[in-house]
C-alpha cells in the first residue's frame, strides 16, 4: 500500500480526472448553441469533482475534509443528472452515455469510500 502524500495520489482524484477529460471530449460534440448552457454546466460539474477533492485533501479536520468531499459527491450526482438530460435530448449516443455513466458511478463509489474512510481515520 502506497503512502498518500498529495491529492493526486488519491484513486478517487485519478478516476475523477479521467472523468473530467472524458467529459470535455464528449461535450465537444454537443451543439455550439449549448456552449454557454448545458455544455458549460456539465464541464463545471466535472471540474468541481476533482477541485473539491483537492481542496478537501488540504484541510486538517475531518469536518473540513468531509465538507469538501460531500460537495464533490454532490457534483458527481449533478453530473450524472446532466448526462441523463444530454442523452434524453439526443446529444449523446447510448453507447457513449453508458461508458461515461460507468465512470461517473466509479467516481461516486470511490468518493463515498473516501468520505467513510476519512470519518474513521480522523474521528
Amino acid at each position: 500500500m502506497t503512502t498518500i502524500q498529495k491529492f493526486e495520489d488519491l484513486q478517487v482524484w485519478k478516476e475523477g480526472h479521467l472523468l473530467v477529460i472524458s467529459t470535455y471530449l464528449v461535450t465537444k460534440t454537443f451543439p455550439k448553441d449549448e456552449l454557454f448552457s448545458l455544455t458549460n454546466q456539465i464541464r463545471r460539474s466535472a471540474v468541481s469533482i476533482t477541485s473539491n477533492i483537492a481542496e478537501g485533501f488540504g484541510r486538517e479536520t475531518y469536518k473540513d475534509k468531509a465538507h469538501f468531499y460531500q460537495i464533490s459527491l454532490g457534483s458527481i450526482l449533478e453530473l450524472q443528472n446532466q448526462f441523463l438530460i444530454a442523452r434524453d435530448i439526443g446529444y449523446m449516443e447510448e453507447v457513449k452515455f453508458y461508458e461515461i455513466i460507468q465512470q461517473v458511478k466509479k467516481v461516486e463509489m470511490l468518493c463515498r469510500g473516501l468520505i467513510k474512510k476519512s470519518r474513521t481515520f480522523y474521528s
